[in-house]
């Protein structure tokens, strides 16, 4: 049998061209469904645990999908603002503990996700350099975005504007990072985390200026009382947040009207979830609640049907494949007949020939085998950084 090996071996080696497409199409035809099956199994895993342990979204009415998809992975669709009162209301329940997300600006193609400190203790994300959120203008960097940005603590984070020309007059805050978070393998490892108002100011809503009541500068004052100081459009708003012109920063109006993009409840038992999610039945309500858990089932529910269909379709070209390799095989064998006869002639049997046959096939499974688990394994590896950018981002 060593000697059929060999043989077999050398007559694939050769033929360099035919052994490599026959490998690659074995090797491909195995590779895709069980790649397949090890990605949908990983994203099941992500977005099911992260899912599992939100127990309610508070949002408004629309895409349920696009609202837990926004807040628990920082997608990029955003969903209809609603009002902090909305956060409000949750709290003055007594039900639930309320955690205020606003998700709607990036940082350099990262998320700044604006919320309250209470999001760090119910995610468990742990500071790992640095310090936690303390003033207006700071950030805490995910592990994975402080590596991808190459930032820490003391460095800057410049927001991105949403579009080229702002006409709103609304410049991107450069913000000071202060911490970084521990790695904890979810969304929050890609994210920029500021306090509410930081995200606010990112909006626009929240603005630092000159003192007013000393500008001498006519052309920057509209009107100029005893009581009042009315500015014109040309004063110089802050871009960026210092311990100098911190106390400039303030906000105008009522800041339970400012907006947030969803409410995470955490209710305090089962009862009290259930008495919170009856609040929200009635048709006049602007906002729905959701349970996470339901809405990600839902979606894996149409992955895995979609996964039916592709299944059938490689069963079909694998079945193909078989069939084209059984004919190249066919046709290999009748133009290699004076081969064949040669082999007859040096007295070899017919044994001998279907060992040699035998041999190249094991020996192209064998290749396109170690081919297919290298690759498999490359996958089952990254499977985590690929499920974020194919299946969640």
């Amino acid at each position: 049998m060593i000697d059929s090996l060999y043989i077999a071996w050398k007559y694939l080696g050769f033929n360099k061209m035919r052994t490599a497409t026959l490998v690659a199409c074995i090797t491909l035809i195995s590779f895709l469904p069980a790649s397949l099956q090890l990605l949908l199994d990983e994203s099941e895993r992500q977005l099911m645990s992260r899912a599992v342990v939100t127990p309610l979204v508070i949002g408004a009415k629309g895409s349920s999908l696009d609202l837990v998809m926004n807040t628990l992975y920082f997608g990029d669709e955003v969903p209809e603002r609603i009002s902090m009162e909305a956060a409000d209301r949750v709290w003055d329940t007594g039900l639930a503990l309320s955690i205020p997300a606003y998700v709607r600006f990036q940082a350099r193609g990262h998320p700044i996700v604006g919320t309250s400190l209470d999001y760090f203790d119910f995610r468990g994300l742990v500071v790992a350099d640095g310090r936690m959120l303390a003033v207006l203008g700071e950030c805490v960097l995910g592990a994975r975005a402080a590596e991808g940005l190459g930032l820490g603590p003391g460095d800057g984070l410049v927001s991105s504007p949403e579009t080229l020309f702002d006409l709103a007059g609304i410049y991107p805050l450069k913000m000071r990072v202060v911490g970084v978070l521990q790695k904890s393998h979810t969304p929050d490892d890609l994210a920029v985390f500021v306090d509410l108002k930081t995200a606010w100011v990112i909006q626009g809503l929240g603005h630092g200026h000159e003192d007013v009541t000393r500008i001498k500068d006519p052309t920057l004052i509209l009107e100029r009382t005893e009581a009042n100081v009315a500015a014109s459009a040309k004063l110089f708003h802050f871009t960026e947040i210092t311990e100098k012109n911190l106390e400039s920063f303030h906000f105008h109006g009522d800041l339970s009207s400012y907006p947030i993009t969803a409410v995470i409840a955490v209710p305090k038992d089962a009862k009290s979830g259930t008495i919170l999610r009856g609040r929200y039945l009635s048709k006049e309500e602007p906002c729905q609640i959701v349970r996470p858990e339901d809405v990600i089932d839902a979606l894996l529910q149409s992955i895995f049907r979609i996964k039916n269909v592709l299944d059938a379709v490689i069963s079909v070209v694998a079945l193909a494949t078989v069939l084209a390799l059984i004919l190249v095989f066919a046709l290999s064998l009748r133009l290699r007949q004076r081969e064949i006869q040669t082999i007859f002639k040096l007295g070899c049997s017919r044994m001998t020939i279907a060992r040699l046959i035998a041999a190249e096939i094991s020996i192209i499974v064998l290749l396109s085998g170690l081919l297919c688990g290298a690759m498999i394994f490359l996958v089952n590896h990254f499977s985590n950084d690929l499920v974020r950018m194919l299946f969640i981002r």
